[in-house]
């Protein structure tokens, strides 16, 4: 007869306890203890080798390229460092209806592999519907499997032998050893250690859809992320066409790169050159727009920043930013004030990165400069210049990292002139953009207009 254990976990962290509590003290929420029944079977769990292991020396391992599954997704082949390994556990979060369930769909569909589609959440008739709607490509070894019990999906799975395993999502599993509802910190652990032994015994690369809390973190026990190889983020503004697909680690791989995607009425199509995109093809120059040259991982990419300066009519003056950090924003306004002399204490402030896209590269300071002070001077930046440094409490302009791969980014896309501050190390050769170095706002003032 197997044992069974009362406990008590927080279900936002995870944290056990073995008596209730009105806050958890790991993460400091109030009422989030939820009593749970733990089952421990008498067998033993299986280990992941069936190899007997021994102490051996560093140098004395042997190590080679693990092998790969190429995706027809080129971005999320760059995010995860060229591929998919065999054996391996990703777990992809992201908001509700911002595109999982798409991402992993569309790989299935397209896949010359045998996949298992297991979903908790969708029938089979609405995954047939999404799928019609998604691509004319259909894949006659995706097989569907609606379930929520772990039990009958490593059942199904075993007899299948697919070569690729997709879960939506991993908190709607349920194991019958666990004696609490889906989604509570016991039965994730438990169905994702489970999953986790059969991809490892088996080799099969597993990928699982995660669900995500009010903070934007995965939900259920940290240790989940701990487990998986893969942690990736699927993220972007509802309001916007472009999603970003970043690794938060990444086992097998750099965690630096990022994929972009555009949401689109077939699904998500990627976007292989976002500089082009997200730059508008302005007809007239107008004040306030200026092009900051930013770095999202090692990927280089062009963001258009729009400021409007205007008298404060009610008094207290706004200040209101989208896509980029407020609180920077006021830091920066104070540098110019203090340290440059501009007025700006009793005016409105807007800013905005076109294009939905959130970034916090500093490198956006000298863009956003240029165009608070275009905008206040009612003076058009030339469309044919960009920005890329960062702005120091006492006014100067500080080097930004990677500034040779951000310069070619702008000469392969036309640009004439870039400004950057006079500290970059930058290698002896000639670029085909002129390179303006700046050291000061003053001196950045004068250059640019």
């Amino acid at each position: 007869m197997a044992k069974l254990k009362t406990a008590y976990f927080c279900q936002n962290c995870g944290t056990q306890y073995s008596q209730w509590m009105g806050q958890c003290k790991n993460c400091g929420e109030w009422n989030t203890l939820v009593e749970e029944v733990v089952e421990k079977p008498n067998s033993k769990s299986v280990p992941f080798s069936k190899t007997k292991q021994h102490v051996i020396n560093i140098i004395e391992v042997e190590t080679s390229e693990e092998p790969r599954i190429k995706t027809p997704s080129e971005e999320l082949n760059r995010v995860l460092g060229g591929g998919i390994v065999l054996g391996s556990v990703t777990l992809i979060g992201g908001e509700p209806g911002i595109g999982k369930s798409t991402l992993l769909l569309q790989l299935a569909l397209k896949m010359k592999k045998k996949i298992f589609y297991v979903s908790g959440e969708e029938s089979a008739s609405q995954i047939k519907m999404r799928a019609d709607r998604l691509t004319d490509i259909q894949n006659p070894n995706c097989f569907l499997f609606t379930e929520t019990s772990l039990e009958k999906i490593l059942h199904e799975a075993k007899k299948l032998e697919p070569d690729f395993m997709i879960i939506d999502s991993i908190q709607t599993l349920q194991s019958q050893l666990i004696e609490s509802s889906p989604g509570t910190v016991s039965q994730i652990r438990e169905c994702s250690n489970e999953i986790i032994k059969y991809a490892k015994e088996n080799s099969i690369p597993v990928f699982l859809v995660g669900h995500i809390t009010k903070d934007g973190q995965i939900a259920g026990p940290k240790v989940l992320e701990h487990m998986v190889d893969v942690v990736l983020n699927f993220d972007g503004d509802r309001n916007h066409l472009f999603r970003l697909l970043r690794a938060n680690k990444n086992r097998f791989g750099s965690t630096s790169e990022i994929g972009i995607y555009e949401m689109i009425s077939q699904g998500l199509k990627e976007i292989k050159n976002p500089s082009e995109i997200l730059i508008t093809k302005k007809f007239e120059e107008l004040s306030g727009n200026s092009v900051a040259v930013t770095l999202e991982g090692n990927r280089p990419m062009l963001l258009e920043i729009q400021a409007l300066v205007s008298t404060a009519v009610y008094g207290t003056p706004q200040r209101s930013c989208t896509g980029f950090d407020s609180k920077r924003l006021n830091m920066l306004l104070a540098v110019l004030e203090k340290r440059a002399g501009f007025q700006l204490g009793a005016k409105d402030v807007f800013l905005n990165i076109t294009g939905g896209i959130k970034t916090d590269d500093p490198a956006l300071d000298l863009a956003v400069i240029a165009s608070v002070l275009s905008s206040n001077e009612d003076i058009a930046i030339s469309e044919h210049y960009c920005f890329a440094g960062e702005i120091g409490l006492s006014g100067e302009i500080r080097p930004v990292a990677q500034a040779e791969q951000r310069i070619t980014e702008a000469e392969k896309l036309g640009y004439e002139k870039i400004f950057i501050s006079n500290l970059n190390k930058l290698p002896k050769k000639k670029f085909g953009i002129k390179i303006e170095e700046v050291s000061k706002i003053e001196d950045f003032h004068e250059r640019l207009f």
